[in-house]
Parts: C-alpha cells; structure tokens; sequence
C-alpha cells in the first residue's frame, strides 16, 4: 500500500481487455481527472477497446496488439521509447499484460494486492493497492485510485458519443415507444441463455409496448442466434447484430430504455449511459461482475449452480469462483426475467404499468 502521494504529472494505465473492464476503468480514469486535472493520462489498451474509448477527454491511448505477438510487445516499447511516467496502474493480471509493462517506464508501478494477482502479476510491480473483501470489478479498480489519494465517491461515467453517431442511432431505431435491447449473445456461448427465453422475452416487451432491437456483434455464431430468437418470436425484431461499430452500439444503448443481456460487454456499456440492465448469470458472481448500478435487477442461478458443482455453501467459496459447464443458464425461467422486466418498469417508467 502506498503511503501519501501528491497528484502525479503523467501516469500510465494498462488495462487492455475486455469490453466490460475497460468500461469499468473508465469510472476510476475519470475519478482521477476530477481530482487531479493536471495529471496526464495515457492509457494501453486493445486495439477493439480503443475503438469504443478513442475519444475520451484528457485520455491519450496507445494501442498493443495482442495478436502481433511479440512485435506487439517491440512496437509498445518503441512507441514509448524516450518518455517516463511517475506512476504505472497495472491493471491487468494476464501474464501477457504484465510482460507488456515491462516496456513501460514508470518510477512506480501499482498492481493488485498479493491475493489477486494472479500469474505472478506481483513480480512485475513494486506497490499494491489496499486488500479489499469480495469487491465487484469496478470497485477494485476503484482501489488504484485511492492508491493515488483519491477520496473514493460513487461512479459515474461521461462517455463521449458523436453527434453522427447519436443521430445514426435515433434513425435506426427511430420509434414512438420505449426502445427495449436485448444482446442475447456472451463472449463464450455457455454464458448465453437460450434463444426461446430470449424470444419470449421479446414477446412479452412488446406486448407492454416496447420496440425490441437485437444486438451484438458480427460472428456467425451471434448472428445464428439472433436469427433463431427473430424465428421464434410471434412478432417483428429490429435485428441490427453485426450492424454496428462499438461506437454506434453505445448511442443505441443510450436511447434505450432497458437492456437485457448475459455477462457480456453492451450489458456494461449500457450502465455507463444510465440505461438499466437486466443481468442473465450463471457462471460468474453478479455480485462481482454484474451491472454495476442495477444488480437488483440481475436474474442469476450462479449460487445453486457453483454451491452444486463444489458442494460447498458460497459463503465458504473463493470470491469470484467459476461455475463450470454448458447448460446452466437453462436454470433461468422466463417468469424470473419477466419479473425484472416488471420492477425495472416499476422503478423508472411507471406510466408503462
């Protein structure tokens, strides 16, 4: 734990991955520029996360390409040959995250604390932030800025949406009704819960009076599955998977009015614009990586499927342990998620009711 510190001229943040993460560190990026203006921020990220933050205020970004494979690595230390930070936020466990900062020069260098850095991340740093007891994601991120000398206060978020971007966006989905999204599909398809529920779901939203819109990006295994929900639905979805760049995604989710997605990045986009999200889990803790301001609107069977798998209470599990295995998201009925549908209607737009 670092003792105190004064605010820093030029501090280096790496945090390469993923979609969710990075949205995360947006929060604590955006903590720092409150309360220490001058400090110069440049930030190592991936080359797909960058599309989505490119233009965040006050942010230079460096991009590592994790595919160049060691050129990856000879092009970060040449692109930052010559300059020095005080201060480096390792954010990242990934060992390739860590070989990465040794092509960063920085006086100090922050990583997790001794239990969380995992693959030997605390060989490549010299001060850790503060321990802390089953943190959510973007509180452990948060821990780095305290590390700093930040006094914590509840995230926010500005993320910058360009007006051609906004106003693609209010034409695609160009509607009189309240704009329901729903981004069926996860990273790994064991996250995603299956295309009947989601079809239903739609179903029963734009029975309330919602406009559904599919989203998601442009794999064959995303489109598939968008394609059966639109085939299993009773009515007409506004399919835009593979339409959009990051950037467009995020001005959509900013119009809408709910979003309902597994453990998946737009879930978390969707909280930096202030949109609620109707969480599907079953593999992760909600409580550690759920959407950040709307965990009472998450639907997860992740206690009884890992309590199952380990046979021990979660109480007495690791924090952030895995359940393991295809077809545990089959657990969620349609009838829990159309009951957070219900409250989140209840709670923000109750002249739907």
């Amino acid at each position: 734990m670092l003792g105190q510190m004064t605010a820093p001229k030029n501090l280096c943040l790496l945090r390469l991955s993923a979609i969710g993460d990075v949205c995360h560190a947006v929060a604590m990026v955006q903590q720092i520029q409150a309360q220490y203006p001058t400090t110069k921020i440049t930030w190592v990220i991936g080359k797909i996360e960058a599309s989505l933050l490119k233009d965040l205020p006050g942010v230079e970004f460096v991009i590592f390409d994790k595919k160049a494979g060691l050129q990856g690595y000879l092009d970060l230390r040449r692109t930052l040959k010559g300059r020095h930070f005080d201060v480096l936020l390792h954010m990242q466990v990934a060992l390739r995250a860590s070989i990465a900062s040794l092509c960063i020069p920085a006086k100090i260098k922050i990583g997790f604390d001794r239990f969380r850095a995992k693959e030997g991340q605390w060989l490549f740093t010299n001060q850790k932030i503060a321990p802390q007891k089953n943190p959510h994601v973007l509180d452990g991120f948060l821990g780095f800025a305290q590390a700093l000398g930040i006094k914590p206060v509840a995230p926010s978020w500005n993320m910058p949406i360009s007006d051609e971007d906004q106003l693609w966006a209010s034409q695609i989905i160009s509607s009189d009704k309240p704009i329901a999204i729903i981004s069926p599909a996860a990273s790994k398809a064991e996250r995603n819960w299956h295309s009947e529920g989601y079809a239903k779901t739609a179903d029963h939203l734009i029975e309330r009076g919602f406009d559904v819109v599919i989203c998601g990006g442009p794999t064959t295994a995303e489109k598939l599955l968008a394609e059966e929900i639109n085939t299993l639905s009773k009515y007409s979805l506004n399919n835009l998977v593979g339409e959009t760049s990051l950037k467009q995604l995020l001005a959509i989710l900013k119009l809408a009015h709910v979003v309902i997605a597994p453990d998946t990045g737009p879930a978390h986009m969707a909280v930096t614009v202030g949109t609620p999200v109707i969480g599907l889990y079953a593999h992760s803790n909600p409580m550690r990586t759920g959407p950040y301001n709307y965990q009472q609107y998450v639907v997860s069977c992740y206690k009884s499927s890992v309590q199952q798998q380990y046979n021990t209470p979660l109480g007495k599990l690791p924090w952030g342990v895995r359940a393991k295995g295809s077809g545990l998201m089959n657990a969620i009925t349609f009838n829990q998620v159309k009951d957070a549908v219900k409250q989140v209607i209840a709670d923000h737009y109750p002249e739907l009711q």
